[in-house]
């Protein structure tokens, strides 16, 4: 098996076999948990990043909703209570992908942020739900008077 060492803008990766893997369950888990991904390929812009998986299952994610949804504990908090929500980040750019062990990867953003970890399961709940986080994110944004700009 290889693995990625870092996807490049405009790069694909389309052999399963050349990207990270989760190990693989013991017990059940749910669908999106053992789909694999198939493809990480950021555009030529940096601000979106498609991924499709070996169900099927195929999208691309604005770099903005990847980043105010980021996993990371400076966005999610240690609670739900303790979510952060942010504004200006309309044109926030995705300047590395970095593997991290079988199961996920690392994205760096040019505002500075890179402690999200994406595993492949978030990652296809991001292809999946995207669109309904995204219009929930833009009317908060809204019903508070803030803006996407920076």
């Amino acid at each position: 098996m290889g693995s990625v060492a870092l996807v490049r803008r405009g790069d694909t990766v389309s052999d399963p076999d050349q990207l990270p893997r989760e190990p693989k369950p013991k017990k059940q888990k749910t669908m999106s948990e053992t789909i694999w991904p198939t493809e990480l390929r950021l555009a030529a812009d940096k601000r979106s990043l498609t991924v499709a998986f070996e169900d099927g299952v195929a999208g691309s994610v604005s770099a903005e909703l990847l980043r105010v949804n980021s996993p990371s504990a400076e966005v999610q908090g240690h609670n739900p209570d303790e979510k952060i929500l942010l504004a200006g980040k309309r044109n926030v750019m995705i300047t590395g992908i970095e593997p991290i062990g079988n199961y996920a990867v690392k994205l760096v953003f040019d505002d500075g942020h890179a402690s999200g970890i994406y595993s492949w399961t978030l990652l296809r709940d991001f292809v999946v739900q995207g669109p309904q986080w995204q219009a929930d994110y833009e009317a908060e944004i809204a019903r508070r008077g803030w803006s996407r700009e920076r």
